[in-house]
């Protein structure tokens, strides 16, 4: 019987066949860890006695989610894995040349398809957008990966999503991951990877980042898309190191099959608290808000930027909404600045930060009160995740943030015009 993408990538690295459900010991190709995990991580490291990681190009550390450094504890943290990023020469992101991990790593062509990537953040799993098994794990895997460059794995079941048609206008990958989630909730692909099939080439590469960044969000391990032409294109002059792309076997076994039509995807939200509430926002009634959030490792990258832009051009945020847009990483800041984005937000009345995770949990930079009410592009919004356990985090797309900002309220970008007329 033929393999699934996942077990393919296993079994590559594991020398050998194997099944779904089995627990096995495998080379990685790549770990990371940020400002959060990384102490932890660390800890266990200098525990093993290790004197130095499996490979100083294969490790990465990124400060990303406290930083710029909130606080004197933030800062220590940081503090903690400057120090043995130095100490052992891997790859360190300073706050104004890094960025978003999740954004950042792919950027620099440091995961790539076919290998085996761990990281101490949940949100690995983005880099199966590029054809990669990446999964997130606790910061006692993480250590021990940083010094043996092995971990274990339990082969997951596999779900196939097979995709049709076209995006309609202002629908995204976002839209997509939702609607998954809406289907299967936040539990229905526990201990699954998600393989993505069909008219993936339908999907630009930002929008297969966000679907593979959520992949967690319905309790899947990892979320694959096979590489195809628009990947490789990507990695061609980016890629710092050689690759071999694996691919499915047309007689693998999946454990579920669903099939999606892109083109009957409408904007979707998730309404608190949980990822699976989800509903078209045409159908919501007029919600209003207070904080509109536009970045992440979600939706913070040039599409996202681009589609945002596109909204807010010549209009402007409402009196009473505050919109945060963040990029990504430190380059595309500056490409938004050098084409203009930076000066449609801010003509907007759009705040631009530098990159960082912050508002997302509830860290710094968007920190919502009692009763305050955020639309976001983020991943999660589950109670208090953005501060107060009595505000409310909505999910959505870029488009339908920008809308938001815009209208008060949340609605969508095609309400936009009418708005005006009247």
């Amino acid at each position: 019987m033929g393999m699934t993408l996942a077990e393919a990538i296993i079994a590559r690295h594991a020398g050998r066949q194997v099944e779904a459900g089995e627990f096995v010991e495998v080379p990685v190709d790549f770990v990371l860890a940020n400002d959060i995990t990384a102490p932890l991580a660390i800890r266990t490291f200098r525990e093993l006695g290790a004197e130095r990681v499996f490979d100083p190009s294969r490790v990465a550390l990124v400060p990303d989610h406290f930083t710029p450094n909130k606080d004197v504890r933030s800062a220590e943290q940081c503090r903690i894995v400057r120090e043995f990023a130095r100490e052992k020469e891997t790859l360190y992101f300073e706050v104004g040349r890094g960025g978003i991990e999740h954004v950042l790593l792919p950027e620099r062509g440091l995961v790539l398809p076919g290998e085996i990537v761990v990281g101490g953040d949940s949100h690995t799993c983005t880099y199966g957008a590029l054809g990669a098994f990446a999964t997130g794990m606790g910061s006692t895997d993480i250590g021990y990966a940083m010094a043996t460059g092995s971990t274990w794995l339990r082969v997951p079941r596999t779900i196939r999503v097979e995709l049709k048609g076209r995006l309609p206008r202002w629908a995204m990958g976002k839209d997509l991951i939702l609607h998954l989630i809406g289907v299967l909730g936040t539990s229905g692909a526990n201990w699954c990877a998600f393989e993505f099939g069909g008219a993936v080439g339908a999907l630009p590469l930002d929008d297969r980042l966000t679907v593979a960044n959520m992949a967690v969000e319905a309790g899947a391990t990892a979320g694959l898309f096979p590489p195809d032409e628009v990947t490789l294109s990507y990695l061609s002059g980016r890629a710092v190191r050689e690759f071999t792309p694996v691919y499915p076997d047309p007689d693998a076994h999946y454990a579920e099959a669903v099939e999606v039509d892109l083109g009957a995807l409408r904007p979707m939200v998730a309404r608190p608290h949980s990822p699976a509430n989800v509903a078209p926002v045409d159908e919501l009634e007029k919600i209003s808000i207070d904080q509109v959030v536009i970045g992440s490792c979600t939706n913070g990258r040039w599409r996202d930027l681009l589609v945002a832009a596109e909204v807010l051009r010549g209009r402007t945020v409402h009196p009473e909404v505050r919109c945060i847009v963040i990029p990504g990483t430190q380059e595309l800041f500056l490409r938004a600045v050098r084409e203009g984005l930076a000066e449609v937000f801010l003509s907007a009345g759009a705040v631009l930060s530098t990159p960082t995770c912050g508002p997302c949990l509830g860290g710094h930079m968007g920190v919502l009160g009692a009763g305050e009410r955020c639309i976001s592009t983020t991943n999660r919004n589950f109670r208090g995740r953005m501060g107060h356990p009595e505000s409310e985090v909505y999910l959505a797309n870029p488009a339908v943030a920008a809308a938001s900002a815009v209208l008060g309220r949340i609605g969508s970008p095609e309400e936009l015009t009418g708005e005006e007329e009247r």
